[in-house]
């Protein structure tokens, strides 16, 4: 029996390690890799935040932008054979705040799609719920969201890795 995690759910605070992980167990798995992109460069510092992460992978990684529908482009691409690496889920959830989707159902349709996709999955998210009640509407909403799709991946994903300092943690094992 296959004790290998299918889905893979990678969280940590800002600058923590979490997307070199995440990068290091889809190069691990030696599949066809696909990296699906959600950020958007509205500014300069992320244009280069942008080119940062794409020159910390090789030639063997093709890219797909999907800053609002990660489940379609999940369903899209999602191949037996393929590696789907989603970084971030952050900006994701961001890009869905400001155009004023339906957090919670978009939430449900991108649990589906990673249950439903053949293809391995990493997703890389950031862990806000470790600090203060945040002083305006906006940003609660956006910590709830946050703190609420993660609940739900988690208990989706075969695994659960929490990045701190470089350091990862494996807080949920792979099913059985």
């Amino acid at each position: 029996m296959d004790d290998k995690p299918r889905s893979i759910l990678v969280l940590g605070g800002a600058r923590s390690g979490k997307s070199r992980h995440a990068q290091s167990l889809a190069e691990g798995m030696g599949r066809d890799r696909l990296f699906i992109a959600t950020a958007q460069a509205f500014d300069d510092e992320m244009r280069d935040r942008i080119a940062r992460h794409r020159a910390d992978r090789d030639a063997s990684w093709r890219t797909v932008e999907a800053p609002v529908d990660l489940p379609g482009a999940i369903r899209d691409h999602g191949r037996a054979e393929r590696i789907l690496l989603v970084d971030c889920l952050t900006l994701w959830l961001s890009n869905l705040l400001l155009s004023d989707a339906d957090l919670d159902a978009a939430g449900r349709s991108l649990v589906r799609a990673i249950a439903e996709t053949p293809a391995l999955v990493v997703l890389v998210g950031n862990e806000v719920g470790f600090g203060i009640v945040p002083d305006n509407a906006l940003a609660r909403r956006f910590r709830d969201a946050a703190g609420r799709l993660h609940q739900d991946l988690a208990a989706r994903c075969d695994a659960v890795d929490l990045v701190v300092a470089g350091i990862a943690l494996r807080m949920k094992p792979p099913a059985r």
